[in-house]
């Protein structure tokens, strides 16, 4: 299940997108991709984010279902939910993740290896790249897509300017498709229709600019999900930690909105060899003086589309053909004029604060974060957090995906032998890489009874509090000192007489209700029970969970 749609900045490290799959869902992207690849394949694409909340969907019904789970997952609360679900519903999980050059796989197996939570991680000091591209919910996201932002406008697209002009060969080296369009596009735009001469001409590029990224891209958003969009299986979209944006509306009286624009003119001036102008007030006269054409949602532009229309969108190779040849006409028949641009590129330094780079990255997260009601960040900690970012590398990403289908090969074959597996670190950057058998799942001893992180108690039917109790007292020799469900203790020595009394007279089924003050849900089918016990001499013992099945 993928709740995020795909965006130009990441399509070199995600294999199954491409430039026509921008603004769609990946989910439905990636599900299309994969039939065209195999027609007979039985694939389906969801929008929910698995957690919690979505358990009324993802029910025991549906994890029956599964023979297992590869997980693609970004961030370590997301890995250790699914991690105790297949932990709970006893399926193989293929465990991956990749930072940068780095990257690992693990395998984790019913009744024989550790699961995923048996060790600690340490804690994320980078955010991942596929996070900060979606639905940002926090400053580090907004700072990334702001980083991304620099890149893409004053970065890449002016090395591509200067090597068109200067290099005779440069398109020939460029792959034909989606990539060389948006590459011969934008050296149109900067190098003819868009092309400054002046000062002004990058104040009201930079209000444009300002417009499109903060205004007309988020009412489109809206346009495509509305603040009450629903799911196919009926949940909120804009719920969990995706945040409903707004769009906003330019104030030049605004000084964050001010410095946005400051900051991209005089890198768009940098970028064309004009010179640089801080008077804010000189910018402040001209930028209010910009005529902003009114913006209206495009209704063509789709989150989730047929393959009908996928296949319609691959075959416009003709057309975009003759529309390459028509750009690259118009561009060498000015190229004499060309010659004599001084095209600079601004290759990101964040410690030099007059070059703008920081100011700009600074405005432009700080704007981002206005729309989704994010606090924002000074140009300080905004500098401590871009500077610590690490981005994905494709061919990380190619390796650590051929490792996991190896792995799932041998899950598919029913391999039960734990020696015939391997767990995967690597870096490629050294380059270094380590195989190992996966760890055993560590053992735990009670009297002579051994039991793992994959056993527990399995209790069925709703039976009261002391019947329970007597249970576990005379078929496991153990005294029940506390109980608990989640966060909310049902039963504990501790408790007064007179409670503990009322408590043990009750289902269990009434008593968590009654504690939780919530009706249970009708999807619920068992109720997950922890349980501290004393042996018979009065000695703390680990025990396993309860898993108490409801009528």
């Amino acid at each position: 299940a993928v709740v995020s749609t795909q965006s130009t900045g990441n399509l070199n490290r995600q294999f199954l997108f491409r430039s026509w799959d921008v603004t769609k869902m990946k989910s439905d992207t990636a599900c299309n991709a994969v039939k065209e690849m195999n027609p007979d394949i039985n694939v389906t694409s969801h929008q929910n984010r698995v957690g919690p909340e979505t358990e009324k969907i993802y029910t025991d019904s549906f994890f029956a279902d599964l023979n297992g789970v590869a997980n693609a997952l970004d961030n370590v609360d997301a890995r250790s939910y699914m991690d105790r679900r297949c932990v709970y519903y006893k399926l193989p999980l293929l465990e991956s993740g990749t930072l940068g050059t780095k990257g690992n796989v693990q395998v984790v197996l019913p009744h024989i290896t550790e699961s995923y939570s048996s060790s600690q991680d340490p804690p994320e000091k980078t955010i991942p790249m596929c996070t900060l591209k979606n639905f940002p919910n926090a400053i580090e996201h907004t700072i990334q897509w702001a980083r991304d932002q620099f890149e893409g406008l004053f970065t890449k697209t002016a090395e591509n300017n200067h090597k068109f002009i200067t290099e005779p060969k440069f398109l020939e080296k460029q792959k034909s498709g989606g990539a060389l369009m948006s590459i011969l596009e934008g050296l149109r735009k900067d190098l003819s229709t868009e092309r400054p001469t002046d000062f002004t001409d990058c104040i009201r590029w930079a209000r444009l600019l300002f417009e499109d990224n903060f205004h007309n891209t988020i009412a489109q958003l809206l346009y495509n999900f509305p603040s009450d969009q629903k799911t196919s299986s009926g949940a909120l979209f804009w719920s969990g930690p995706k945040r409903c944006p707004t769009a906003i509306e330019f104030d030049a009286n605004n000084s964050e909105h001010l410095d946005f624009i400051v900051a991209a003119a005089n890198l768009r001036a940098f970028n064309f060899s004009i010179p640089t102008n801080r008077n804010r007030d000189f910018i402040k006269g001209h930028v209010s003086k910009v005529t902003v054409p009114p913006f209206k949602p495009r209704s063509g532009v789709k989150i989730a589309v047929t393959e009908a229309e996928a296949e319609n969108m691959n075959n416009d190779d003709e057309s975009d053909s003759e529309k390459a040849s028509v750009i690259l006409e118009e561009l060498n028949a000015k190229m004499d004029e060309l010659r004599s641009l001084n095209i600079q590129v601004a290759d990101f330094e964040k410690d030099d604060d007059t070059n703008f780079h920081m100011d700009f990255i600074t405005a432009c997260s700080n704007a981002r974060a206005a729309s989704y009601r994010i606090a924002p960040a000074n140009k300080h900690k905004t500098k401590l957090i871009a500077g610590k970012i690490i981005p994905a590398i494709a061919t990380t990403t190619a390796v650590v995906a051929g490792l996991v289908s190896i792995e799932m090969y041998k899950m598919i074959q029913g391999l039960k032998d734990v020696e015939k597996y391997k767990n995967a670190f690597l870096n490629l950057a050294l380059p270094f890489f380590a195989f190992s058998e996966p760890i055993l799942a560590p053992k735990n001893k009670y009297y002579d009874v051994e039991w793992t992180l994959w056993d527990r108690y399995d209790i069925k039917g709703d039976i009261t509090l002391q019947e329970l109790l007597d249970i576990f007292e005379n078929e496991h020799k153990l005294e029940i000192s506390m109980l608990s469900q989640g966060v909310c203790m049902l039963y504990a020595f501790f408790m007064p007489a007179d409670k503990r009394r009322e408590r043990c007279g009750m289902k269990i089924s009434e008593l968590v209700e009654l504690v939780t003050k919530k009706k249970l849900p009708a999807h619920k089918r068992a109720l997950v029970l922890e349980i501290c016990c004393n042996d018979s001499e009065g000695e703390d013992v680990d025990t396993p969970y309860i898993n108490y099945s409801l009528p």
